[in-house]
């Protein structure tokens, strides 16, 4: 086994920075992010956005905002980019953020979704993101998460809603999505 580790490749986020097209990178193994999304994949991220940018705006959360997707730099070898984040707090433009976000999301896709559910919710559960939501479409269903005692929980966020650490509530009707 110590021998397959030392011929596998090992990159970095200056690595990352000189490659075309999207890519992720966990633990140093580059992860090619193509095809693009489908089509119902694209249109479902445009209106969670629509919902989470809504709510936000309603709840008078100014200083939070809805990104999709930005570089979430874990570690020097591992970057990844999440569907859609709610980042508080950043005031200025930025290439990449190094610290957990609010809340992040990732919409299943078949390329992706084992990578979603297992790979991701372990590096966002250590990486202390409080909130992780996976919605799975064809399923018509949201996997909604929240950290408590530094381990994910399943929750009803239609019943309990985000609240942020500064102070932020939003209670988005995120079901909307599969009207």
């Amino acid at each position: 086994m110590a021998l397959q580790l030392k011929i596998l490749p090992n990159y970095n986020y200056n690595d990352y920075l000189n490659w075309e097209g999207r890519w992720e990178v966990i633990d140093g193994i580059p992860f090619a992010m193509s095809p693009a999304p489908r089509l119902k994949h694209q249109s479902a991220a445009g209106k969670i956005h629509s919902i989470l940018i809504n709510s936000l705006t309603e709840t008078g959360c100014g200083h939070c905002n809805v990104y999709q997707p930005i570089d979430l730099k874990i570690t020097e070898n591992t970057i990844v980019q999440p569907d859609l984040s709610i980042i508080c707090g950043v005031t200025k433009d930025r290439a990449y953020i190094d610290f957990p976000p609010a809340l992040v999301i990732e919409i299943l896709s078949p390329s992706t979704a084992l990578k979603d559910k297992n790979t991701k919710y372990e590096l966002y559960q250590n990486f202390d993101i409080p909130y992780y939501l996976i919605f799975d479409l064809e399923l018509k269903e949201i996997l909604a998460y929240h950290l408590t005692e530094k381990k994910y929980q399943l929750f009803n966020n239609q019943k309990e809603g985000f609240k942020f650490e500064d102070g932020c509530f939003i209670k988005p009707n995120l079901e909307a999505v599969f009207e």
